[in-house]
This record gives C-alpha cells, structure tokens and sequence, in this order.
C-alpha cells in the first residue's frame, strides 16, 4: 500500500509540471509582435533572385496531324512537314551577382533560344554555360552590362534535417512568382529517376510544373536545393517534391566556371545490402553498399577494397545503395581524400580513400559506321569509365557502345538506340570499334547480340 500511495503521490505532484510544460509548448501568443511573425523578410530578400527561364526551339511536324502516328507515315509515306516554335517554362536561381544562373538541365534541353526573366519583368537573352544530363542541373549566364543583381547564397545542404522549415519559390504553371512553404520531408531519397547521382531532398512544400529549377531555401534565406521533379499522378503537387542538394549544384557551378564538370569516381560498383545479405556477412542491420566490381587500379582497388566488401559512410555521411555512394563521391572533387568506413571481410576498419577521375581506358574511339550493313549510320564509341560515366551508363561497363543512331539508315530502321552496347557480331566478341566495322563488313548476313539496360537482346539479319 505505501508503494502504491507513493506512486500516486508522484503522479499528482508531475500532473502540474507536465501540464505547465504542455501550456509552455502550445503557447497562445501573447503580443501582436508574436501574431505578425512572418517569412515576408525572407522572401524579400531572395524573391529578386528567383527568375523565369523559357527555352525555345524550332521543331518539325507533319502539316497532318494524323502522320504523328508512325503507321499512317509508314503507308502513305513520308509527310509533308513544317516547323513549329515549342517552348518550355521553368524557374532558375540567381547564384552570381554578375548573372551567373542555376536551373535544371530538362528546363533547357533541346532549346535554342534562351531567355531569362526577372522578378522586375526585365528579359535577357541567356548562354548556356554548361547542361549536365547527368545531374539534371544546368548554369546560365546573362549580361547585366555591369549591373550587380540579387543572388541567393549557398547553405550546406548536410545540415539540413527532416522537419525543417523550407519555402520552395518559382513559376509554378506560368502564373508569376509564388512562394510556398513546408518542411522537409525526407533525406537522401534516391530512387526519383531524375537525375544520374539520384540523392534528392524530399518537401512538402507546393512544387508544381514550372517549378523546375527554382529555389528551395531555408528560413534565413540561403540555398537548401533546386527544385526538380515531383511525384504526381495528376500533374499537380500532392506534397511530394524533389530539390537537388545545394552541395551537388555548389560542385556543378565550380565546374561550369573553371572548365567544365568532371565528377570525382570511386572505381567500383556496388547494391543495396539486403536482409538475407546482412545476415549472410554477419552484419547486425542491413545497410550499406555491397561491391559487386572493384576497378583494378582504381581509387577503391589503392585503398583495399576488394569484392564483396561492404561501405557503410563516405566522411560519415550513411551510404545505402550506389545512388547515394555516387552522390557523396560526387561532391568531392579528383584528389580528394575521403574517410571509408567499411566491413573487410569479417571486420569493420575506417580507411582513408583518394578519389579520382574515371580514366579512358580503352583510348577514346568515336566512329560513324558505314557501308551496307544493319548498323549503318550508327555513331559509336569504345566504352571505358571515362565514356560510361558520360554516357549515364555503368561505370565498368565495356565494349562498344551505340551513342546514336540516323534516322531513315539501317540503323535508325532496325531499332537500334543510345545505349546499346554491341556485345557480339557472328559468333566474334566485340571490344572495340575496330573489331565491330571490321565483323560488319564483307557479308551478307549479320547476327548481332545487344546489351541494353542489361538484358540480351539479339538481332538476325540478311542482306
């Protein structure tokens, strides 16, 4: 009984204390300086340094719009056709004072006529001074004759955290500059397909189409990411949007200004450590990045990494599935020292790390193949890191790959795409742009074995 008359002496002597906590936490604003808490000086500041982008370009249609369907163009033959201005829309961020531009790569893609707008309705005509597909990201740059504009300054998107206050700020459907405001919603997210190094910030703030390439800033006004896609069955935003990390756009920047962007590689490949993988290498809980190919000679190979090695961190940073690994490499630059904390056959060990560029090896190759042969017309190239990692490929992946093909060749004509790799010609392995003209060429009859996306594709043809 004393025990029990004890507890309850406790519980209504805490009663008043949790209670008072609780009012502390829920507090009703006491003064008018309290109610009129607000972003607006915030918004103030960065709203001039959120801009409008249009991209136009000149394409070619069929004057009947019935011949968009290939079957109609393939019975009565080629079209008459006409040119048609397209144009898209989306948001950039002022990062330089002297002009210096940020916004996503598919904002830009294919356009040859850029224009950039301010918040003040002033239009310029806009350089591209780098479109990275890779990443999704591309720089600008416009000529302001001297004047000095507002920019938005870089936060370090590391520290950023899952509920923290983000306002997203662009053109969401052409209807002018909107701000809108949410929290973060999630880190790391790399499973969106919108870019190479897919390592994206997730928010529930309100993006929406036109969004692309606007400013995701925290409440002191610095740059958290670069909106870029958003999870939507209906074209609307439902609360789940996408920005790339300000430290990825940071690397593409310096890149876009000293030379071009050439992204640091860790020379080797990797997946996601599974439960049955965890519980096979004795690891407690299943995460890190299991290797599956170590490059010989490569950053990874110098530091030990062999084969079925685990890594866990890059400079403590948690690393999940190759997405993120290639992210957190990616912000570094070649000759970088980073910290691996990784499992070694039976034991964890921290190892210091000395990043690299991807290296041509085969020598770089571009050919376009001719003569009467089913991949005439094709441009191909020899594939080593180097031209993978270009090409948004495997990184160790070999043999000769497919960059393009002509429309109205043979090549263009058999389905060929970017990305195939040629893997073999009657019966001959194919390892480089010599062998793949000269397995071609000199008969009348091809048996062709094609990579692409990993599957075996083959192809039998007579001439």
């Amino acid at each position: 009984m004393r025990v029990r008359r004890l507890i309850l002496v406790l519980a209504a002597t805490l009663m008043p204390l949790s209670s008072q906590a609780g009012a502390a936490a829920r507090a009703i604003p006491a003064s008018m300086p309290q109610i009129q808490l607000t972003f607006a000086p915030v918004v103030k500041r960065i709203a001039p340094a959120v801009v409008n982008v249009y991209a136009r370009s000149v394409v070619q249609a069929p004057m009947n719009p019935l011949f968009s369907d290939p079957l109609f163009a393939q019975l009565f033959g080629n079209p008459q056709m006409r040119q048609r201005l397209q144009q898209s829309l989306g948001s950039g961020v002022i990062v330089r004072a002297d002009g210096v531009i940020l916004t996503n790569n598919h904002v830009v893609q294919g356009g040859t006529d850029i224009v950039v707008a301010l918040s003040d309705k002033r239009e310029f005509k806009a350089k591209v001074l780098l479109a990275d597909p890779r990443t999704d990201l591309a720089v600008l740059k416009i000529d302001t004759k001297g004047e000095q504009l507002a920019t938005v300054p870089f936060a370090d998107s590391d520290k950023i955290q899952v509920g923290d206050l983000v306002l997203a700020v662009g053109d969401p459907f052409g209807v002018g500059q909107t701000v809108t405001m949410g929290i973060v919603s999630a880190l790391a997210r790399t499973q969106v397909s919108a870019s190479d190094y897919q390592f994206f910030i997730q928010t529930d703030a309100a993006i929406n189409p036109g969004n692309s390439g606007g400013a995701l800033v925290t409440t002191d006004g610095r740059l958290a990411g670069i909106n870029t896609s958003i999870l939507s069955r209906t074209g609307g935003s439902i609360g789940i949007g996408f920005a790339i990390p300000a430290n990825l756009a940071r690397r593409v920047l310096e890149g876009a200004l000293g030379g071009g962007v050439k992204l640091a590689w860790i020379g080797a490949d990797g997946q996601q450590v599974t439960a049955d993988i965890a519980r096979s290498l004795g690891i407690p809980v299943p995460n890190g990045v299991l290797l599956r190919s170590v490059y010989p000679g490569g950053p990874a190979a110098n530091a030990g990494l062999k084969t079925g090695d685990v890594i866990f961190s890059i400079d403590g940073q948690p690393v999940n599935d190759m997405q993120s690994l290639n992210y957190r490499i990616a912000t570094h630059k070649a000759g970088d020292v980073v910290k691996v904390h990784a499992h070694l056959g039976k034991q964890a060990a921290d190892i210091a790390l000395t990043l690299a560029l991807p290296p041509e090896n085969p020598p770089r190759e571009v050919q376009t193949i001719g003569g009467r042969n089913p991949l005439t017309g094709a441009r191909v190239e020899n594939l080593s890191p180097a031209v993978a990692t270009e090409l948004q490929m495997p990184p160790l992946s070999k043999g000769v790959a497919i960059v393009s093909v002509t429309v109205g060749t043979p090549s263009g004509g058999y389905g060929f795409q970017p990305g195939d790799i040629v893997r073999g010609v009657n019966g001959a392995a194919i390892g480089r742009v010599g062998d793949l003209q000269r397995a071609v060429s000199g008969t009348n009859h091809w048996d062709l074995i094609i990579d692409r996306g990993g599957q075996r594709l083959t192809l039998s043809v007579d001439g």
